[in-house]
């Protein structure tokens, strides 16, 4: 599977942004997908997960509530939906693939990365 990101830019507090994820092989469907993004200076952190048929979802507590985790496995693409944006959002976005199935929150299940999208959010 090979991912790539896109959807970031710059927007005022309290807007909204849709990143996707569009990846390549035939075994999208059977991954779990998620979510990550790292700040400057930050360590790369969870962000949401949906296992392979977008049945089962988590988020963080941090965007619980304004951001929203989806997949169309027909499309081969992941969904990012984030509302009710934030300074603390600003970060590079990235999507990854589980080894597993179901999702997860910790990057060490992921083997595959996107390249990363930039979500920068002004007050």
């Amino acid at each position: 599977v090979q991912l790539q990101a896109s959807g970031g830019g710059l927007v005022q507090a309290g807007g909204s942004l849709r990143l996707s994820c569009t990846a390549s092989g035939r075994m999208f469907s059977n991954n779990g997908m998620g979510w990550f993004r790292q700040a400057p200076g930050k360590e790369r952190e969870f962000v949401a997960t949906i296992n392979w048929n977008g049945g089962s979802t988590d988020v963080a507590d941090s965007v619980k509530g304004r951001f929203t985790i989806s997949r169309d496995n027909a499309k081969n693409t992941l969904y990012l939906q984030m509302n009710s944006l934030k300074p603390e959002d600003t970060a590079v976005y990235y999507c990854g693939a589980s080894r597993y199935a179901y999702g997860s929150s910790q990057a060490g299940r992921y083997t595959r990365w996107g390249q990363g999208t930039q979500v920068t959010v002004s007050s």
